[in-house]
Formats: C-alpha cells, sequence, structure tokens
C-alpha cells in the first residue's frame, strides 16, 4: 500500500492548517503554519492563491481527513461505504470510526506523541486490546474495550518519552485514561462535538464520494 515518506509539514501546508503530524514541532515556534511559511509549497505557493469553489472544497476536505488520520485512499473509501451502510448520520459514522482506530486511540491518549509514533508503536506490537496482542492499526475499538501497553514494553523509551510531551495535552471525554498504568477504557462512542482539534466539514466528504 502507497505510503507517503516526505516532509509532513508540507501537508499542513498544502491544507492551509494545522494538521499535528510532527508532535511537540506542532506547537512550537518551529511549525510553518505559525511562522514565515504559511503558503501551499512549491514553486508559486506564495504568489498564487486559487479560489476554490465546488468540486475543489469536497477534495481538499476529504484530503484533509486522510492527511490528519494517516489514512490511505482505499482505506478512507472503505470506512465511507461502511459508515454509508450505518445507522445515522454517514459523516458522523464516519468521522467516529476514524477515531476508533487503534493508532488514533493510542495517540489521543498519550502514548504516541503523532499519529505516525502511534502507528509504529501498535505495528511493533507493545498494545494489547482486552489482554490480547493486537498490532493492526486500524483495528476499531469498541465501546467497554480495555486497551493497555504490554507488560513487556512498559519501559519503551517511545512511550515514556510520549507521556512526558503530551502531559498538558487534554484527553477526549470518551476515553478513561490511567497514565501510571498505562491503561485506557474506551468510555462509548466518540460524539461530533468531541472532535475539536481541526475543523472538519464531513458533509463535503460526504458529497464527494455521493456523486
Amino acid at each position: 500500500m502507497a505510503r507517503y515518506i516526505g516532509p509532513v509539514c508540507r501537508q499542513c501546508r498544502r491544507e492551509g492548517m494545522k494538521l499535528f503530524l510532527k508532535g511537540t514541532r506542532c506547537f512550537s515556534p518551529k511549525c510553518p503554519i505559525d511562522g514565515k511559511r504559511n503558503f501551499p509549497p512549491g514553486q508559486h505557493g506564495r504568489d498564487r492563491k486559487p479560489k476554490i469553489v465546488g468540486y475543489g472544497l469536497q477534495l481538499r476536505e476529504k484530503q484533509r481527513a486522510k492527511r490528519y488520520y494517516g489514512v490511505a485512499e482505499v482505506q478512507f473509501r472503505n470506512l465511507f461505504e461502511k459508515a454509508a451502510r450505518m445507522k445515522g448520520i454517514t459523516g458522523d459514522n464516519l468521522l467516529g470510526m476514524l477515531e476508533r482506530r487503534l493508532d488514533n486511540v493510542v495517540h489521543r491518549a498519550g502514548f504516541g506523541v503523532s499519529r505516525a509514533m502511534a502507528r509504529q508503536i501498535v505495528r511493533h506490537g507493545h498494545i494489547a486490546v482486552n489482554g490480547r496482542k493486537v498490532d493492526i492499526p486500524s483495528y476499531i475499538v469498541r465501546p467497554n474495550d480495555v486497551v493497555e501497553v504490554r507488560e513487556k514494553s512498559r519501559q519503551s523509551p517511545a512511550i515514556t518519552s510520549s507521556l512526558e510531551a503530551t502531559a498538558h495535552l487534554p484527553v477526549p471525554a470518551w476515553l478513561e485514561v490511567d497514565r501510571e498504568a498505562l491503561k485506557m477504557k474506551i468510555l462509548g462512542n466518540p460524539k461530533r462535538e468531541d472532535l475539536v482539534q481541526i475543523k472538519l466539514d464531513e458533509q463535503l466528504i460526504v458529497e464527494l464520494y455521493s456523486k
């Protein structure tokens, strides 16, 4: 599966907003969005400011969501199709499943300073769900699931440094996190109002895929 391996700050600049892809750098003066490089990448990025309407708006919103959660196009489309088959509002269902991905849950709890690091922590087998090792970042957790760092991984430098770096960040209301025990419980499904780190108009994504 294709994976972006270029400079992640270019993705934030392309979308014109912080996507929080770089961990602690996103909260420092080095963030280009807060600095002098708050314009799209490329030779003409500083000069060109095209007006985006219609399909372009829908496409940019989809790209923002994909890049924010670190999901490939095929995965994103599959999640949308599942969300469309579920009861309720398709856009809310889609964002809810993206939030409940195991890599995102590990990041939200502060065990990974970024989603990329959280994905690596999961892939390396450091995480257990309900007592069983799960190394699939796209695994969707459910209410009442217990996610924890496995016993042999509790001294992992990546996890301990992430806990220190994220100590000041709030924890979503749908998660109950015990940072000392390196454990969390899924209290329920995330609500739309819980997704406040970036602004996304999920209805534009629904319109794009519904054509």
